[in-house]
């Protein structure tokens, strides 16, 4: 929990200080949603009145942040969430190091419906992407440094190190290098 916790300080303020946190806790409202996903993980597991609590306070931290962020995602060190308004994560969603989420973004499961019946695909961000504002991505893998621009709707694999934008979204670079600000050394 430390390392992570101490990652995604870094990615905030550029410096890896866990002396950092109850300053960013107190003046950074999307920071506490991520404070509190790493106590939720932390205490998964090991004590269950301590998780009760993690969630209660995670729940709150997310609403005063105006998200839908989980408890349950799998979120890499050096998560940076940039204004976070109107963010919805499904619970399901994987994010690797050091991926930047901006307000708006939403990365939400896709239902396929296939003679066998259905097929439920939830999204995986890996590591380095950077996701614009009002981007939604639908069940789909955005590869290792990828950007994703603002507004784009993904609803295909993004492959790594692509800068991808549009409603649907379109492939518009291959060879991008990755947007990680204060890149969290993990």
């Amino acid at each position: 929990m430390l390392k992570d916790l101490k990652a995604d300080v870094f990615r905030i303020s550029g410096r890896a200080s866990l002396r950092a946190v109850p300053l960013l806790a107190i003046s950074n409202r999307t920071f506490r949603p991520i404070l509190t996903l790493r106590f939720c993980q932390w205490s998964a597991g090991r004590y269950r009145l301590l998780w009760l609590i993690a969630r209660v306070l995670h729940r709150w931290t997310q609403g005063m942040a105006g998200m839908d962020f989980p408890a349950t995602i799998r979120a890499g060190p050096g998560l940076l969430i940039v204004h976070g308004w109107g963010l919805v994560v499904n619970r399901d969603a994987e994010i690797g190091s050091n991926v930047t989420l901006f307000n708006g973004v939403v990365l939400g499961r896709k239902d396929r419906i296939t003679a066998s019946g259905r097929e439920i695909a939830y999204p995986v961000v890996e590591s380095d992407a950077w996701i614009g504002p009002h981007a939604i991505i639908a069940g789909v893998k955005v590869g290792e440094g990828a950007i994703v621009g603002a507004g784009s709707v993904v609803t295909k694999d993004v492959p790594p190190h692509c800068v991808v934008a549009g409603n649907p979204a379109r492939i518009l670079r291959h060879d991008a290098y990755p947007d990680v600000l204060n890149r969290a050394p993990v």
